[in-house]
């Protein structure tokens, strides 16, 4: 579990003007930088920790796919600027995000990890994922593990093959994996992927304000990234904080508040478009305009048609009911693991 802000250096290579110090370096996109990724960079760490030099994480701004497969839309577990947070929590030392582009696209293997990461980024260590797989590779190519060990060899790069995670019910996590879960709705299975709850961040924006005339208002949410992957259609138990992931971690003065999030077009009332609408229990501020954190804790149910107003407001007292249980439950377990850390 992420729990631990580090003084990390990042660096953007479009922007930079020096070639780096030796490291020791493992690469990949990294989205959602879940468990399977937070035990790879574990890996990193103690063989940095072996070697006596900084750790760094090399990643891309984009997904190479995007350049390769213009029209190809990535549905992202994180957005570049929470990924950094995240792996800002890690505790390594450096990060290099990467420029993506043609040009790179077209690098073999060999000289990708020759021209960038040896002689840019002062990789003398690289730990690869046990299936990882980079540069350009030409139809029926079959290069893998050993030849990136031979390459290093070459250069006076040493090239060490990371162990894949498993979790204790024998699922190998990976983003993809992730991803199919929350396109599903089980977010909770998610969160146990990811170390933490999946999150959206938008703004809140005008919307038609159906659930306040149910005694519901909701808060309209557009979010800040359109490629960010947004759970199934349904109704979920959530946490709201006011602002950006990456300032609410650790900070006293930022509340979490209990709420449920419908996802969908609200048949109902003849809906034809989705929407992501927070109703936050207890609270009766105005928060049009303000960008609003949403963690999701659980699924409640799935969006269905009503017959009438007040069927649906009778559903959304009983949301609210099982939204809040579920919110309070999550707290004690939080409390309990904080306790049982010493924390």
């Amino acid at each position: 579990m992420l729990t631990f802000a580090s003084i990390m250096k990042t660096y953007f290579q479009k922007e930079m003007t020096e070639i780096l110090s030796p490291c020791v370096a493992t690469i990949g996109f990294f989205d959602g930088v879940h468990v399977g990724h937070q035990h790879v960079i574990g890996l990193l760490k103690q063989l940095a920790w072996r070697e006596g030099l900084p750790s760094a994480v090399v990643t891309f701004e984009r997904h190479p796919r995007q350049v390769l497969q213009s029209q190809w839309r990535p549905r992202l577990l994180s957005t570049l600027d929470e990924k950094i947070h995240l792996l800002s929590l890690t505790g390594i030392d450096r990060l290099v995000v990467l420029s993506f582009d043609e040009a790179m696209a077209a690098l073999s293997a060999r000289h990708f990890m020759h021209d960038i990461l040896y002689s840019q980024l002062g990789v003398r260590m690289l730990l690869t994922g046990y299936d990882n797989h980079f540069g350009h590779r030409t139809a029926g190519s079959s290069e893998g593990f050993n030849d990136y060990v031979a390459y290093g060899q070459e250069m006076g790069m040493q090239v060490v093959q990371g162990t894949p995670y498993i979790m204790d019910n024998g699922l190998q996590v990976s983003s993809s994996k992730v991803r199919h879960l929350l396109q599903d709705g089980h977010v909770e299975d998610a969160a146990k992927c990811l170390g933490r709850p999946f999150s959206i961040t938008g703004r809140v924006v005008s919307g038609e304000h159906i659930g306040a005339t149910l005694g519901y208002p909701t808060a309209n949410l557009q979010l800040q990234d359109a490629d960010k992957l947004v759970p199934a259609p349904g109704v979920y138990a959530v946490t709201v904080s006011a602002g950006q992931p990456e300032n609410l971690q650790h900070s006293a003065a930022v509340e979490e508040l209990p709420g449920m999030m419908n996802i969908g077009s609200r048949p109902t009332f003849g809906g034809d478009h989705q929407t992501l609408e927070t109703h936050i229990l207890h609270f009766s501020g105005n928060v049009y305009g303000q960008v609003l954190t949403v963690r999701f804790i659980s699924r409640l149910r799935s969006e269905k048609y009503f017959d009438s107003a007040e069927a649906l407001a009778a559903q959304l007292a009983a949301d609210a009911r099982m939204a809040e249980k579920a919110v309070n439950e999550k707290s004690r377990v939080d409390r309990r693991c904080m306790d049982l850390l010493g924390k």
